[in-house]
């Protein structure tokens, strides 16, 4: 649960910044050493072994160095295949998403049960109601014959006392996409080609199972060599490393871990709005019944996969994530660029070819987080720098839900004022899927649809730090501000048309 600093959120921030320390050091001989130090002790606190403990912690480690997991069934050295990953670029190796099957603590999956608040009641309305005699009364209480039961929920909502449950996996439930299973040994399972790395799965499991592959060796690695490395931080950067943490003094910090230039990826995001309002202007509905965003890949692949047929009718727009390491590539043409976001899926997208020339390096808000840490950067106490403020209001509000379709509206108005732009907009993979399906019946023709992975939109990326409610306050907050209502002067979006032509 994001916001909630829980003893996952620990050993996370632990892994990560030991990973940074080692590369500012240099020696990733330390790599058999770390799990130790994050680990202390004889005694396991969280698994009742501390041996599982600090296995779990290497297999989180190497994934944190955007190594694979070892095989359960054979040995092998932490530090295997190490060595081909000191280097200053390297790509995800699929999967993105991985379960530490030994760290799953094999969860009931979609199960219907008696819990012990059952108080025999006279009643036993939950038997009456069940279509296929699966309840029956065993001293005096409701147990439910799981070889039976077709889990429809009759006897939940016929108990007076709330006495039965569903049970479900937490990641499962997370999936949008009904990508998790269980496997022979009951763990659970992705299937790959349904996954879209949305990370809801991993951010969901309350055993810390689930994991993503990073790249924050190989971008120190890459900051150390000399390379020229300039950040491009996502809209949803706003209040993510703490209330005192402005804006400018993020930019000031970033500075400090080595990075040339600190770049607003909302830049990018007014290049996206200008290229959708065109694309919904020229072709619904005269091409097309609807248009869907494109700025959230996770949400794009699940239509693609789910709904082909909708494939011609998503957006073209290249990602606010894209536009903008394009704009810095053009402006440094010797230059590496990192994204900074929230998201997970993101660093999926960096992995196509088509994308691998523009952006060398995805990041995290959490994962920087630990680059902080390695430094000992206290951010708080920083001194403000020069503001960001090339974005628009616009573009810094494609962080929250609703932000995008908004911003094409708005965009719309302004060369045509009198059009009218029907908009829905669903946040998290479930209701992404039920919005498709109803377009496809024909509901939301003449819309803009907006979709977003996440529940809350940007802001509830698997990467972030913050609660979804505090990190909406202060992205709607900073996006109000002078310098970025002035930015939306008409000079302004003249020459974001010349870009965008460019």
């Amino acid at each position: 649960m994001r916001g909630v600093y829980s003893s996952i959120t620990d050993i996370r921030r632990k892994i990560f910044t030991e990973i940074a320390r080692m590369a500012y050091n240099g020696n990733y001989h330390d790599l058999e050493e770390i799990p130790y130090k994050i680990i202390p002790g004889e005694i396991g606190t969280y698994r009742g072994s501390v041996f599982l403990e600090r296995a779990i912690v290497g297999e989180r480690l190497r994934l944190a160095m955007g190594l694979p997991l070892r095989p359960i069934d054979q040995h092998a050295p932490l530090t295997t295949g190490v060595s081909e990953s000191i280097v200053a670029e390297k790509y995800y190796e699929p999967p993105l998403i991985n379960i530490i099957k030994f760290a799953c603590h094999a969860c009931p999956d979609n199960q219907v049960t008696v819990t012990n608040a059952c108080q025999g009641c006279l009643a036993r309305s939950c038997k009456e109601v069940c279509p296929k005699n699966a309840i029956s009364i065993v001293d005096g209480k409701s147990v439910i014959d799981q070889e039976k039961c077709i889990k429809c929920g009759l006897c939940m909502k016929a108990c007076s006392y709330d006495a039965i449950i569903k049970l479900q996996r937490p990641c499962a439930k997370a999936c949008g996409m009904d990508a998790i299973k269980t496997d022979a040994n009951g763990h659970a399972d992705i299937d790959y080609e349904k996954c879209v790395s949305c990370g809801m799965c991993l951010v969901n499991c309350p055993f810390g199972a689930i994991s993503d592959k990073g790249q924050i060796f190989q971008l120190i690695t890459s900051i150390k060599k000399g390379d020229k490395v300039i950040a491009a931080v996502a809209p949803a950067f706003v209040g993510q490393f703490g209330p005192k943490v402005t804006p400018e003094k993020l930019k000031g910090a970033m500075r400090q871990l080595g990075f040339a230039d600190v770049v607003e990826v909302a830049v990018g995001a007014d290049l996206c709005t200008l290229d959708e309002a065109e694309d919904f202007l020229e072709k619904v509905p005269a091409k097309q019944p609807f248009m869907a965003t494109s700025c959230c890949p996770a949400w794009s692949v699940m239509a693609k996969k789910l709904f082909p047929e909708f494939k011609p009718y998503i957006s073209m727009a290249l990602t606010p994530m894209v536009l903008t390491a394009r704009m810095i590539k053009k402006d440094h043409p010797d230059c590496k660029v990192v994204f900074v976001g929230p998201c997970a899926a993101k660093k999926l997208e960096a992995s196509r070819k088509s994308v691998r020339s523009d952006v060398d390096f995805v990041l995290t808000f959490e994962e920087i987080m630990g680059m902080f840490e390695a430094k000992n950067i206290h951010l708080d106490q920083l001194v403000e720098q020069d503001p960001f403020t090339q974005a628009t209001a616009a573009g810094r509000g494609f962080a929250v839900s609703g932000g995008v379709a908004q911003a094409v509206v708005d965009c719309i108005h302004k060369t045509h004022p009198d059009r009218e732009v029907k908009v829905h907009a669903e946040e998290s993979l479930q209701n992404c899927r039920k919005m498709l399906k109803d377009a496809k019946a024909g509901k939301y023709d003449g819309y803009l649809l907006e979709g977003m992975a996440c529940p809350g939109g940007c802001v509830a990326g698997a990467g972030t730090l913050q609660s979804i409610v505090r990190s909406t306050t202060a992205v709607n907050k900073f996006k109000n501000t002078s310098e970025a209502k002035n930015a939306a002067d008409s000079e302004y979006a003249d020459r974001l048309h010349e870009l965008l032509e460019k």
